[in-house]
């Protein structure tokens, strides 16, 4: 995977000078919502960097045989279908349950 070039960082943005003009936008509101954006910024940036470490932590964790795969399989291809089959219907039954809490007797007699 390459590494992304991003054109902004929060050194960019604080040290970012606009020219000013007798029209022009209030500074200081100017000025904080920078900062705004460099905090983001900074916060965007430490979250992927915990991601990428998330990612390369998991990626290097072997893989047991007691441990469930999170491959996704074809339905009808495991012969556990019986199982995805009573998960489907516990699943629809509680949408079922919800929507009858949310919406209440009146879409239930529907």
């Amino acid at each position: 995977m390459s590494e992304q070039k991003y054109k902004l960082d929060g050194k960019t943005i604080l040290e970012k000078d606009f020219k000013t003009s007798m029209r022009g936008y209030n500074q200081e509101e100017v000025d904080e919502f920078l900062d705004l954006i460099i905090q983001d910024y900074e916060m965007f940036q430490k979250e992927i960097d915990h991601l990428k470490q998330e990612n390369q932590r998991l990626k290097k964790q072997p893989v047991r045989d007691d441990q469930p795969t999170q491959r996704m399989r074809p339905i009808g291809s495991s012969s556990n279908s019986t199982q995805n089959h009573q998960i489907n219907y516990d699943i629809l039954k509680r949408v079922s349950n919800l929507e009858k809490a949310v919406f209440g007797k009146k879409y239930a007699e529907e």
